[in-house]
């Protein structure tokens, strides 16, 4: 009798462990939430979530507690009138609220900082300017920070000289102590040659790349590193070996704990041919030289399990690279989605909206806040579906060669809109979170499958706890803890959002 009593007790725990595997609660829609507010979740500061607000050029600071009960919205009327661009960056105790405007011929890089109510702890520091010629409607200034969020770099690109790109960077401590300007010519020896992906480490210096292709909107066929440590003005470049691939789209990332840089992209053996594998180099900092560098063409195995609808020679045409996380062994992980458009039965491939199309917006990292409803096309006879298929993850170790690979599979769509498929992503540590909706019963149920270190796909169950009339828009959430997730949603005309905790 015992034992029986034992059994139901465990078998009572082991049902309220699966009811409470995530807790969800949701924000009160407020009446200036409208769907085409702007907005982007700032993060955890003091125990607080932070989230940016903007409609009709009204700026914004609210907080919420871990239930999602708002504390403060504080109106940020003291800013400029006409920012055009705003970067935020979260620490524990405060954030930095970083924004450009112009008034007359002159452009203002602007630095504030806030507390963990919204309320800002002195006055603005100006960061930077530049004078210019014309009334600017996008950022000049880009800022980004490394992995420890221990320096902050700003800089910017004068590109009107066709045979040279004039850089100016300002590297910044976490105070906003500036640590060093420097301002450098770097020279670009042909036509459709670009300066792109800035990065910088935990030391303080800069890597970027100079990409060239044979014409504009083109395949990429020559890369160019160029590295400046942080205390000085010069520079090195470095030609890295392609093999005669052409490449895509190109992701740089910083490797901090082994000294590394690390270049990725898909390649073609032909110019605008099929994406036949991926193409990866990975840079010693401190020795100042490849460790390995090629392309891995996929086997007919791995493009079977990808491709979808896709024949098996055009599997992974449609495929983006969405994220590049590093492992301590000098490994790493590559996560790509299918993602692609149709208009009235036309089919756009990869090459309709690569460098600067719509792939540029998806997972934008230039854009600041995110705008819900920027491409519904609200006012055109066109319908245009977006569908956001497979993601493959593909494991490499340090020598650039694959370990394993795994797809986590769906299938979405959607009309005049993207902003409810795709997926986000939670890290926990043990495993990698994918989080997106599936179409149940007509109605959109959040889901989550996850990935182990060693690729084992875990598909858990749609999330059963969660109220009707709300519509998730996973790509746009965000971390704010190690097992918290932040997600903006629909209901009905309004902007809300949602905490789940894992």
């Amino acid at each position: 009798m015992k034992k029986v009593a034992l059994l139901c007790l465990a078998f009572l725990l082991y049902l309220s462990v699966g009811v409470y595997a995530q807790k969800v609660v949701y924000s009160e829609p407020e009446k200036d939430d409208v769907r085409n507010m702007t907005f982007e979740i700032v993060g955890k500061v003091d125990g607080n979530i932070l989230i940016y607000k903007n409609y009709r050029e009204t700026h914004f600071i609210c907080t919420y507690d871990d239930d999602m009960k708002l504390l403060t919205r504080v109106r940020l009327d003291y800013l400029p009138d006409r920012i055009f661009n705003t970067d935020f960056l979260q620490y524990s105790g405060f954030c930095y609220m970083i924004y450009q405007y112009q008034r007359r011929n002159i452009v203002y890089c602007m630095a504030l900082q806030l507390d963990g109510k919204g309320a800002k702890m002195g006055n603005p520091v100006q960061l930077d300017t530049t004078e210019i010629g014309f009334a600017a409607s996008n950022r000049i200034y880009s800022v980004i920070s490394s992995e420890d969020k221990q320096k902050i770099l700003v800089y910017k690109v004068n590109g009107k000289n066709e045979k040279s790109h004039f850089v100016t960077t300002l590297l910044y401590d976490k105070s906003l102590q500036l640590l060093h300007k420097s301002r450098f010519p770097v020279p670009v020896p042909a036509r459709n040659t670009f300066l792109k992906d800035f990065v910088v480490d935990n030391d303080g210096d800069m890597m970027c790349l100079l990409e060239a292709g044979s014409a504009q909107n083109d395949n990429v066929n020559k890369l160019v590193m160029l590295v400046k440590h942080a205390m000085t003005d010069a520079f090195a470049l470095y030609d890295l070996k392609t093999n005669g691939l052409y490449l895509d789209e190109i992701t740089v990332k910083a490797d901090n704990f082994n000294k590394h840089y690390l270049i990725t992209s898909f390649f073609s053996k032909q110019r605008r041919g099929n994406v036949d594998g991926l193409y990866s180099c990975l840079w010693d900092k401190k020795a100042g030289k490849e460790i390995s560098s090629g392309g891995a063409t996929f086997t007919d195995e791995l493009r079977s399990d990808a491709r979808g609808e896709s024949s098996i020679k055009m599997a992974f045409n449609d495929y983006f690279i969405r994220q590049v996380i590093m492992k301590k062994d000098g490994g790493f992980i590559i996560t790509a989605e299918s993602y692609y458009t149709t208009t009235r039965g036309t089919v756009s491939s990869r090459w309709d909206y690569l460098y600067g199309g719509m792939q540029m917006d998806y997972y934008s990292y230039a854009s600041p806040y995110y705008y819900p409803f920027s491409r519904n096309n609200m006012f055109s006879n066109n319908i245009t579906r977006y569908f956001a298929d497979n993601i493959s993850v593909l494991s490499y170790d340090m020598n650039t060669k694959l370990e394993w690979s795994n797809v986590i599979r769906k299938s979405q769509y959607d009309d005049n809109t993207d902003n409810y498929i795709g997926y986000g992503l939670m890290n926990t540590g043990d495993q990698v979170h994918f989080l997106f909706n599936v179409q149940e019963k007509r109605e959109m149920i959040l889901s989550d499958q996850s990935i182990s270190p060693d690729g084992q796909v875990t598909r858990s169950p749609t999330f059963k706890n969660l109220d009707k009339g709300y519509d998730f828009m996973p790509k746009e959430g965000k971390q704010v803890g190690s097992r918290q997730w932040v997600v903006p949603c629909q209901y009905r005309n309004y902007v809300c959002f949602s905490r789940i905790e894992f």
